[in-house]
């Protein structure tokens, strides 16, 4: 779990506070290197979160960070692997939960 100190914290700009998306990456996302791609990107960005398959062929991307990051990862995320062919990454905002410790492909 990435952890701030009170002096860390405060020194976050506006738009770096801790924050949490929720995301649905559409396409071809599946059985492409898709869910690795996005533990492969957010590690390299010190995320935290998941991201796992649903039923209906999309993947759903849990990431918190500093804001500024996890837009940077969301345009990662339009990108997709190069097997992949994303349609579209819908996301919202939500208040960071503290609750991961490493970013992981959930089952």
């Amino acid at each position: 779990m990435i952890k701030l100190s009170v002096m860390q914290f405060q020194e976050l700009s506006v738009s770096d506070k801790f924050k949490q998306i929720h995301a649905i990456a559409k396409g071809r996302v599946q059985r492409v290197g898709y869910r690795a791609f996005c533990v492969e990107n957010a590690t390299e960005l010190g995320l935290i979160g998941y991201s796992q398959n649903l039923t209906n062929g999309d993947v759903l991307i849990v990431a918190e960070g500093p804001e500024s990051v996890l837009r940077e990862y969301v345009t990662l995320l339009r990108q997709g692997p190069r097997m992949s062919k994303v349609k579209e990454v819908e996301f919202r905002w939500e208040e960071a939960q503290q609750e991961f410790t490493g970013f992981e492909i959930k089952l």
